[in-house]
C-alpha cells in the first residue's frame, strides 16, 4: 500500500479527534516527505533515520553543537527546552501509531520500536491524574498486546507496566533488588513473589507483595534478564548490564500507550506516575 494511502486509510477509519487527525497527518506527511527526499524507504528504515528526520526538521536549532545521537541529547532537550522535548515525543507517538496501523494491515511485519527516541518528558505539568476505568482497561489491553512485534525487550516492558499497576512508583521500580526477591506460596498453593527496594544506604526497604499477574510477568522476565554488570543488583537491567534510569518507566508507558487509540492523545497524558496512582483495581497506597 502506498504510504500516503495508508495514512488516509488509518486516519479516516480510526477514532481520533479531528484536531488530532490534522496534527497526525502533518507529522506523518513531514516524515514521508523527508524519506522521499533522503532516498529512504518508509517501510524499511532504521531508528537512525527517524532521529535524522527529527534533528533536521525540528531539533537542530535547540541542540547547539550537539548531535542528536542518544540519551545525552534527549536529556539535554528535556532539561533545557522541555516544550520542544514534549513536541518531539508527540511526533514519536504519531509515528508509532502510524506504523502500528501498518502492521495491523499487514503492510509491514511489525511496528518499529522507537522507545529509545523518547525524552520521557511529561506533556502536562499538573499532578498525575489517575486513569478512569475505561482508560485503565485500555492500558491493560495495550500491555497484554505488547509483544515481540513491538519490542525485543517486551518481557521487561510488560513487567514494568504491571509493577506500576501494583502501585509501585517509578523511582522505586528503579531500585528493586534481585537479592531481595522472594518466592511466596499462599495457603491455597498460589505462587507469587515479594520484592524489596533498598535505599542508597542499603536499608532493606518496604516489601511489595506482587499479585499473580505481575508475578507471572516476573517469572517470564527472569530468564530474559540482561546479565548484570559487576556490582549491579537491580532486578530490571538493560543492555550493558546496568539498571534502568528514573525516566525509563515513563518512556515505556508512553510507548505502550501510543499503541492505543483511546490513550495516545489523552490529556493529561498517560505517564508512569499516572499508572502507579491508578493501580490494578483499587487505588493503592503511595509506594
Amino acid at each position: 500500500m502506498d504510504p500516503l494511502l495508508l495514512l488516509d486509510d488509518w486516519l479516516t477509519a480510526g477514532i481520533l479527534r479531528s484536531s488530532t487527525q490534522i496534527a497526525y497527518r502533518q507529522e506523518v506527511t513531514s516524515w514521508l516527505t523527508w524519506c522521499t527526499q533522503s532516498g529512504v524507504d518508509p517501510y524499511h528504515f532504521g531508528i537512525e533515520h527517524v532521529a535524522a528526520w527529527a534533528e533536521e526538521r525540528y531539533l537542530r536549532p535547540y541542540l547547539g553543537n550537539r548531535p542528536f545521537d542518544g540519551p545525552e541529547a534527549l536529556a539535554f532537550l528535556a532539561a533545557e527546552v522541555p516544550e520542544v522535548a514534549k513536541s518531539h515525543d508527540r511526533r514519536i507517538t504519531c509515528l508509532t501509531q502510524y506504523y502500528t496501523a501498518a502492521a495491523d494491515r499487514q503492510v509491514i511485519r511489525a511496528a518499529p520500536d522507537l522507545t529509545a527516541l523518547r525524552s520521557g518528558v511529561d506533556r502536562d505539568g499538573t499532578a498525575p491524574k489517575r486513569l478512569d476505568p475505561d482508560e485503565r482497561d485500555a492500558f491493560l489491553i495495550a500491555v497484554g498486546s505488547w509483544g515481540p512485534h513491538n519490542s525485543r525487550n517486551h518481557h521487561r516492558d510488560r513487567l514494568i507496566a504491571y509493577l506500576l499497576l501494583e502501585g509501585i512508583r517509578p523511582g522505586r521500580i528503579v531500585h528493586l533488588d534481585i537479592r531481595h526477591l522472594y518466592p511466596v506460596t499462599s495457603g491455597t498453593g498460589t505462587a507469587s513473589y515479594e520484592v524489596r527496594a533498598p535505599d542508597d544506604h542499603e536499608n532493606v526497604g518496604k516489601p511489595y507483595a506482587l499479585g499473580r499477574i505481575t508475578s507471572a510477568a516476573l517469572k517470564e522476565y527472569l530468564p530474559k534478564r540482561r546479565k548484570p554488570a559487576d556490582g549491579v543488583h537491580c532486578l530490571i537491567t538493560v543492555e550493558g548490564g546496568q539498571g534502568i534510569d528514573s525516566e525509563y518507566p515513563n518512556k515505556i508507558v508512553q510507548q505502550i500507550a501510543a499503541t492505543s487509540a483511546v490513550l495516545a492523545q489523552r490529556t493529561p497524558p498517560v505517564t508512569a506516575d499516572a499508572v502507579a496512582h491508578t493501580g490494578g483495581w483499587n487505588t493503592p497506597q503511595d509506594g
